[in-house]
């Protein structure tokens, strides 16, 4: 049985049947490493461990021996803060220089604690009280923090659901004005003009081509007027007669249009855009 080889520049020729690719690059399978292929020392970094800042680094290495925060062996933790400390020398230089601060205070809280101190000399307070201090206020607010963490978070643990609806396209027709609307609408305006037919103190001639000229002039072309805002009740039931002939022989000429957007609606009335 014979079998093919892929001869590839740089590559050493190898059979398919010996071993699966090493890897497919345009279509062409590597079965060993170019000789040529160049991979910068910083390739790859893996962080098993991240902390924060120095305080985060001591409080891992005090839960992480279950040691008591109040009372710090600070020569165990000084040792293993060191050595980490060296492991970032070593991978991240410029990460370090926070880390050495927190490192000679513990080293200054470290010689502290054994030097001797003198019979007659006053009681002072314990060294690590300051660090202590520092640990447990750091402690609280990376404890908040975390329950802050865990609340639900839209786009983590809550998704918003949208939907699109589909489109609909309404087409409402106006219902036609008829003359039993103008009839009904006018039997209110006569309701409503009995109550100032007191007000009355003299008789004043009304013309229908004057309050032709007068609804015109109310009216326009762009917008609605309210058909019931033409009419005068404060004039009268003969008022509203007289308003009313006007408006019909306007009709009648073409002059203006009625709208009205739904049965038993208000009436609307503008100038009928032919006379534009």
């Amino acid at each position: 049985m014979t079998s093919s080889l892929i001869e590839t520049p740089g590559v050493e020729p190898v059979s398919h049947q010996e071993a699966p690719p090493f890897a497919i690059v345009h279509g062409t399978a590597l079965m060993r490493l170019p000789r040529d292929l160049y991979i910068p020392p910083d390739a790859l970094e893996v962080f098993l461990e991240t902390f924060e800042g120095p305080l985060d680094l001591l409080l891992y290495l005090i839960r992480h021996q279950n040691l008591n925060i109040l009372e710090i062996p600070i020569a165990r933790i000084t040792e293993q803060y060191m050595a980490y400390v060296e492991l970032m020398k070593e991978i991240r230089l410029e990460l370090a220089a926070e880390y050495l601060v927190m490192a000679a205070m513990l080293a200054e809280i470290k010689s502290r604690m054994l030097l001797p101190r003198p019979v007659d000399a006053v009681e002072e307070d314990d060294p690590r009280a300051e660090l202590i201090r520092r640990l447990q206020e750091y402690e609280r607010y990376k404890q908040a923090a975390d329950d802050l963490h865990a609340q639900p978070q839209l786009g983590r643990d809550i998704f918003q659901a949208e939907v699109e609806g589909p489109q609909m396209h309404t087409v409402r027709p106006l219902p036609t004005v008829s003359l039993h609307d103008i009839l009904y609408a006018l039997k209110e305006l006569l309701s409503r003009a009995e109550m100032f037919t007191h007000h009355h103190i003299q008789r004043e001639p009304l013309s229908v081509r004057e309050r032709m000229v007068q609804v015109l002039g109310k009216l326009s072309a762009e917008n609605f007027t309210d058909f019931t805002s033409l009419f005068i009740v404060e004039e009268g039931r003969k008022g509203i007669v007289v308003t009313l002939l006007a408006l019909l022989e306007l009709i009648k000429e073409s002059l203006v249009e009625l709208v009205q957007t739904e049965s038993f609606g208000p009436i609307h009335i503008r100038v009928a855009t032919s006379c534009q």
